[in-house]
């Protein structure tokens, strides 16, 4: 999956605007230290800084990362991959918007967590649920097999149930967790189905012909349109899971 930092930013902003409301459930203390993983361009590694001592964010992409240097040279960023992170006990909080269904085996990556939260740490996370975009997914998998090509599934959308039992066994205590439908608007009117797509399956988009892209674009569209169109934007069917646990 290619990140594009400035597209993602101009249009897809939403992401980091939803997350605001997570923050409300990271402890205010002066004297704590968070990770913020899968920070992407650091908008939100920024609002933390006033809730704790120290804070430091971590993505995959070099991209994101990039751009999160260059908006807040004052805080620590670095390339990090969730699976392999580089700490241990270091952490009081960790935080993650919008990361945790991009990632395939979500038992190591609580593992990892855990590694590298300090004894009654806490994790803070919120990420596709169980039915995230599946109007989307569907007409995008049929747009592809249309257009000779087999699209593969590749987000990790577990249920409430699922997670909660993965967090237990990996030595969690539940706090709360839930999901719920958080429909989305895009921006950029007409555009707005099609920018999401452009960053989103990228990786799939990419490998086309543009006259085949495009015709799987405008298919997905047509396929969608009753349903996500409201005559003056496309509304993304999102479903979200949240959770906050300790150990």
């Amino acid at each position: 999956m290619k990140w594009n930092s400035l597209l993602y930013d101009s249009k897809h902003d939403f992401v980091a605007e939803y997350g605001k409301g997570l923050l409300e459930f990271v402890p205010e203390n002066k004297g704590q230290t968070i990770l913020d993983l899968g920070c992407g361009t650091g908008k939100l590694t920024a609002k933390l800084v006033a809730l704790c001592n120290k804070v430091i964010g971590v993505d995959s992409s070099q991209s994101m990362i990039g751009r999160a240097k260059e908006q807040f040279a004052d805080i620590e960023f670095f390339v990090c991959d969730a699976l392999a992170l580089p700490f241990e006990n270091e952490f009081d909080v960790v935080f993650s918007n919008a990361v945790f269904h991009w990632i395939d085996d979500h038992d190591l990556l609580l593992k990892n967590i855990h590694k590298v939260l300090k004894p009654q740490g806490i994790l803070v996370c919120e990420f596709g649920a169980h039915g995230n975009i599946l109007t989307i997914e569907n007409a995008f998998s049929s747009a592809c097999r249309e257009s000779g090509y087999n699209y593969r599934p590749k987000f990790n959308f577990p249920t409430a149930g699922n997670f909660g039992e993965l967090l237990e066994k990996n030595g969690f205590t539940l706090d709360l967790i839930y999901d719920f439908d958080r429909p989305t608007p895009l921006k950029d009117g007409e555009n707005g189905l099609s920018d999401w797509m452009k960053q989103f399956f990228s990786s799939e988009l990419e490998v086309m012909p543009e006259v085949v892209e495009n015709t799987v674009v405008k298919k997905v569209e047509e396929l969608t349109r009753e349903t996500l169109w409201n005559g003056t934007e496309w509304v993304a069917d999102y479903r979200r899971l949240r959770a906050i646990a300790h150990i």
